[in-house]
């Protein structure tokens, strides 16, 4: 829990970071140094603003410690730096938030940990899917073009879906798919071992690593070393697969990678020929 002091400096804080969002040309300033410094005509020319405006502007963000100049150029201190990073992260994730809103705002995301919810921003680029009334499959679909070459896929599958299975299993008995890594619950985890033929080429397949976590999940993350793919579930409980984000950029891998890691730490390995939890 937030103490008291802790509580006053975040408030501190607060004032400060409002200080400069409300004021478009403190802000403009910030981002515009952020990468290289620059001399009062490199501003002028890209804000399009006149010097007394920028100026101004500088003498501002100098009395707060953000900005400092060095000769004729100006140049972000360590704070600015370090206010100006966490900006350009809130940007992109408002960005990146408003860009797919009807993917998050219809979806629980209870199961994505803060921490990670927190670099949304890395999946700024992702494509928004969503099957239609016409095509009740494109989402689908399109998700099984996207692994279809895949020699290698890590996934947290939180549904037991035949047909999923089904086309998993043909591709890795095509050698198309040469290793598999499956983080699954324990209710999944009985289905699949209930099914003599799933149970056969899944959990018998030595090119399948599954592991397994105690709680129900509600998100069905896949990814590789080209591609991520994300679908979740509507917050009523249920399962959508109607709706699902794309993405082949270096860091919506990595934000995949960091919530795969997050699970397979709280998950056992099982062994592939016997499905027993592997000492």
């Amino acid at each position: 829990m937030t103490n008291s002091n802790t509580k006053k400096q975040l408030e501190n804080e607060f004032k400060n970071i409002k200080y400069i969002l409300t004021s478009t040309m403190r802000t403009r300033l910030l981002l515009s140094i952020y990468e290289d410094s620059k001399n009062l005509d490199d501003l002028r020319n890209e804000l399009n603003k006149p010097s007394a405006t920028i100026l101004h502007g500088l003498k501002e963000l100098e009395n707060i410690n953000l900005v400092k100049k060095v000769q004729k150029y100006y140049q972000l201190t360590s704070n600015g730096y370090l206010l100006t990073t966490n900006m350009r992260k809130l940007i992109e994730n408002w960005y990146s938030i408003n860009k797919n809103k009807l993917f998050w705002n219809n979806h629980d995301l209870e199961d994505i940990p803060e921490d990670i919810l927190k670099d949304i921003y890395l999946l700024k680029d992702a494509e928004y899917v969503n099957s239609t009334t016409s095509d009740l499959s494109y989402a689908f679909n399109n998700f099984i073009k996207l692994i279809s070459n895949a020699k290698s896929l890590k996934m947290i599958l939180p549904i037991y879906s035949e047909n999923h299975f089904k086309h998993i299993i043909n591709l890795l008995n095509n050698d198309t798919l040469e290793e598999l890594e499956l983080i699954i619950s324990n209710d999944i985890f009985e289905s699949i071992k209930s099914n003599e033929f799933f149970n056969k080429e899944l959990m018998n397949n030595k090119k399948v690593k599954i592991f397994r976590v105690e709680k129900s999940l509600k998100l069905f993350l896949t990814f590789s070393k080209d591609f991520m793919s994300l679908t979740l579930f509507f917050k009523d409980g249920h399962y959508d697969d109607s709706q699902i984000l794309i993405s082949k950029t270096k860091n919506s891998i990595e934000w995949s990678r960091i919530l795969y890691d997050y699970y397979k730490v709280i998950s056992w390995r099982m062994e592939p020929t016997t499905s027993k939890i592997k000492s």
